[in-house]
């Protein structure tokens, strides 16, 4: 399958951002204070850059960085790796102005040279999500701090270059063989902190150290250890919290939030996200492959009850795609509908008096709200003869059952890849086989080629291209019913009160950007 850019934005003659106040001196952190993050599910899935494209955004944001940065107050690209750029009138050709003084972790410098052979080795690897440089037909250096890149067709590559996945720069001179050398949990970034330790499968999975010669300096206080900790327990989580044994933990139950946002010493933050909650259904086998099954299960999803017991932590999904994102399409919050569900298992042969009916739900362990999903579907299906086996698993754990399609519904988060809305269905929708987050199994040619228009018709025609993703939307939700969309999360954390500085930026899901932090108290 090829995979088209989507160009978030209208055509952008030029682009350029003012550099941020001059760096500090290169003076290494004084002590020892560590920063704990605690998660629900397992860090790290992929530990090449070219390749991730799992929860490990968390880990590598820490670690490597991006030519820019997305700014969620501005709605813009801000500097990181690159200082400045300009775009040609035409949109088809790019220039960025690199920091100058930057190292990778390996101690050889970030110049233009590297900026173009990380970018063509993630353009090689086509996977995750390295579709976001199919627009790239060339790159060309400038000199030691410039680079250039040609387009085959106009996007707003500043954009692109932020994305969560797939934009990270590396040095791909770190070892002889760099699959090999990432695998074994080593990185190549130029990020603040480097790998210190890593523990596949263990609670206390990965630490990461201070790097000494990082180009922002470390003059002001920081955080020179950050933990990443896998506690599928969510009042574990908060216990360790309250004991001052973690300093962060990115999402708590309802309960739980409200008991944090009424605790001494700890602090809340609460606001709309671009994640979606999505059940994806088998259309390729077992008894979801029958239409009239995929829509009665839609039909029995209990949406509204679930917003209201989940008190404030999710908010109703019109569509696929969230608002504040191209490609929202208004006017389609779901509803509950139980007699509609029951005429159609009876249409099925299941139903009351037809044949019993037993499903397969994953969802990722230790996340309460997949929980109470599970548990209000089987209470609403149960009457109508259906049983549901609802099965909390490890992330990568559901992710390899799913790609060999052992269930009939797959309970994940879908977030976008950098601010747009293309992410949906181009990664999730679109035919893929073998899947990767296909895990619906759609195989629609029609679909395919209508969400193929839609990346140059965002920069040329935004009127059609919202056309098509209606289309689209109709398409997967009412004509497949190959999914069902729950709510839209909105991000409640808990952190120490001793934790300066925290601000949630909606483009990159669950990222703390440790190095912004300054630890106190």
């Amino acid at each position: 399958m090829r995979r088209r850019l989507v160009a978030a934005a209208a055509l952008m003659i030029l682009a350029a951002c003012s550099s941020p106040p001059p760096e500090e001196a290169r003076q290494a952190p004084a002590g020892e204070s560590t920063f704990v993050y605690v998660k629900n599910l397992d860090i790290v899935t992929e530990w090449d850059p070219s390749r991730s494209y799992s929860s490990e955004i968390i880990a590598f944001h820490n670690i490597y960085e991006t030519l820019t940065l997305w700014n969620p107050v501005t709605k813009k690209s801000t500097p990181r790796l690159a200082t400045s750029w300009r775009a040609s009138s035409d949109g088809r050709t790019w220039t960025f102005n690199l920091r100058r003084g930057v190292t990778f972790h390996t101690g050889r410098p970030l110049d233009a040279e590297a900026v173009k052979a990380s970018i063509e080795r993630t353009m090689k690897a086509k996977t995750g999500a390295s579709y976001i440089w199919d627009a790239v037909s060339s790159i060309r250096v400038e000199g030691p701090a410039t680079v250039t890149f040609a387009l085959k067709y106009s996007v707003p590559l500043d954009l692109v270059a932020s994305s969560t996945y797939a934009a990270y720069i590396y040095d791909t001179k770190a070892a002889p063989d760099l699959g090999k050398w990432f695998q074994a949990g080593k990185d190549a970034g130029s990020g603040p902190y480097t790998v210190a330790s890593w523990q596949k499968g263990k609670e206390q999975e990965l630490t990461l150290k201070a790097y000494d010669e990082y180009w922002g300096g470390w003059r002001r206080p920081h955080y020179s250890t950050v933990k990443f900790r896998v506690v599928p327990d969510p009042d574990k989580a908060y216990r360790l919290l309250q004991r001052g044994e973690a300093s962060f933990v990115a999402r708590l139950s309802p309960r739980l939030f409200a008991r944090a946002s009424a605790a001494p010493g700890v602090r809340t933050s609460q606001r709309p996200s671009f994640q979606t909650a999505m059940m994806l259904f088998n259309t390729a086998s077992g008894p979801m492959k029958d239409v009239r099954v995929r829509r009665a299960v839609q039909k029995a999803v209990d949406y509204q009850g679930l917003i209201k017991e989940l008190k404030g932590a999710v908010a109703p999904v019109s569509g696929v795609i969230p608002e504040g994102l191209t490609g929202h399409v208004p006017g389609r919050v779901p509803r509950q509908d139980l007699n509609g569900a029951a005429q159609l298992l009876q249409k099925a042969g299941y139903g009351p008096g037809g044949r019993p009916l037993r499903l397969r739900l994953t969802y990722g362990e230790g996340d309460t709200d997949w929980r109470l999903l599970a548990t209000k579907l089987a209470t609403a299906l149960q009457p109508l003869n259906v049983t549901i086996e609802a099965r909390p698993m490890p992330w990568n754990a559901q992710w390899e059952l799913g790609k060999k399609r052992g269930q009939d519904i797959f309970v994940m988060y879908w977030w976008p890849d950098y601010a747009d809305g293309y992410s949906w269905f181009g990664n999730v929708f679109h035919s893929g086989n073998p899947p990767a987050f296909n895990l619906a199994y759609l195989d629609d040619q029609g679909l395919d080629a209508l969400l193929d228009t839609v990346p140059e018709l965002t920069v040329t025609d935004r009127t059609a291209a919202q056309r098509a993703y209606e289309q689209a939307t109709r398409r997967v939700l009412d004509q497949r019913a190959a999914a069902a969309m729950p709510w839209v999360v909105n991000y409640q954390r808990a952190y120490l009160g001793g934790v300066q500085g925290y601000d949630d930026n909606p483009a990159y899901p669950d990222v703390v950007f440790v190095y912004d932090l300054r630890p106190s108290g």
